[in-house]
C-alpha cells in the first residue's frame, strides 16, 4: 500500500536533515520543497536563488498537486514530501490532501528568527509557517477528529531515535534505524536547487546534530513579531508529539 506523507515545516529548522533520514530508507523516495517555486511566483518575495527556482521548477501548484498525488518516483512505498508550511498559500485548494499521511516540524521562534532574517531581513508571520502550520492542524483535526504528529526540533535532536520511532509508529511505517539515524556526507540529486543557499552544513552531515541552545536575541524592531509567533508556536507545542519514557 503507498503511503504519501507530508511534513509541513518552518523555515531554519531540522527538515532537510529529517528529509535525509527519509531518503536514506530502501523504501522510501521524497520530494524536497515542491511548492516553493509557486510561492516565489505568486508572492514576489526576494529568496536567494529566485531567478533559478523559477526558471528550473514547476510554478502551477495544480500540476505540483497532480505529481504528488501520482505515483511514487522509483515504485517505493513511501513517499515523504518535505514541504515548507508558508508555501502553502490561501489559493491552493486543500482537498489533495486529504489521502495524505501528515506531519509536523516545528522549532522555538526565537532560535528560527535570528536564523531565518539572515537570509530573509524582512520576514513577517506568514514567512515563517507558523499561521500555515496552526491552520492545517486546526482543518485536521476538524476533518480526522485527530491531531497529526508535531515533532520539536529539540525533541528530535536530544533524542533522535527516540521520536523518529515514535514518529513511524504514528505515521504507521516500520522504523529503520539503521537507515535514518546516519546518512552518507554530501549532496543529493533531490535536493532543491536552492540547496547551495541553504544547505551548507546538511550537507556536510552524517546523522542528527547534538542539541546546542542557541544565545541569540532577536532585534528589538521585530519583538512583535516574535510574540505572535510564540502564540502559535504554544499552541502547536502544547499537541507536541511527547518524548518517549
Amino acid at each position: 500500500m503507498a503511503v504519501r506523507i507530508a511534513m509541513w515545516s518552518g523555515p531554519r529548522n531540522i527538515s532537510t536533515a529529517m528529509m535525509r533520514a527519509f531518503e536514506n530508507r530502501p523504501d522510501t523516495s521524497v520530494s524536497d520543497e515542491p511548492l516553493y517555486a509557486h510561492y516565489l511566483d505568486q508572492t514576489g518575495r526576494d529568496h536567494p536563488g529566485q531567478d533559478e527556482i523559477l526558471r528550473r521548477c514547476e510554478t502551477d501548484w495544480r500540476k505540483v498537486a497532480a505529481h504528488l498525488t501520482g505515483p511514487i518516483p522509483g515504485s517505493r512505498q513511501i513517499w515523504y514530501q518535505k514541504h515548507m508550511a508558508q508555501h502553502l498559500l490561501p489559493e491552493i485548494d486543500r482537498d489533495w490532501l486529504a489521502d495524505f499521511k501528515h506531519a509536523f516540524l516545528i522549532r522555538e521562534p526565537e532560535a528560527m528568527l535570528t536564523s531565518f532574517i539572515k537570509n530573509v531581513p524582512d520576514a513577517t508571520a506568514p514567512d515563517t509557517g507558523f499561521p500555515q502550520q496552526v491552520e492545517l492542524v486546526r482543518w485536521l483535526e476538524e476533518t480526522g477528529a485527530t491531531t497529526p504528529p508535531i515533532l520539536d526540533a529539540r525533541d528530535v535532536l536530544l533524542d533522535p531515535r527516540g521520536m523518529l520511532a515514535a514518529l513511524c509508529d504514528r505515521l504507521e511505517i516500520p522504523f529503520d534505524a539503521n537507515a535514518m539515524l546516519a546518512w552518507p556526507v554530501g549532496p543529493r540529486e533531490t535536493d532543491g536547487v536552492w540547496a547551495k543557499h541553504w544547505y551548507d552544513a546538511v550537507e556536510k552531515s552524517t546523522g542528527f546534530q547534538p542539541y546546542r541552545e542557541k544565545d541569540e536575541r532577536v532585534p528589538p524592531a521585530l519583538e512583535g513579531l516574535l510574540a505572535e509567533c510564540r502564540a502559535l508556536y504554544t499552541e502547536l507545542y502544547e499537541r507536541r508529539l511527547a518524548p518517549p519514557g
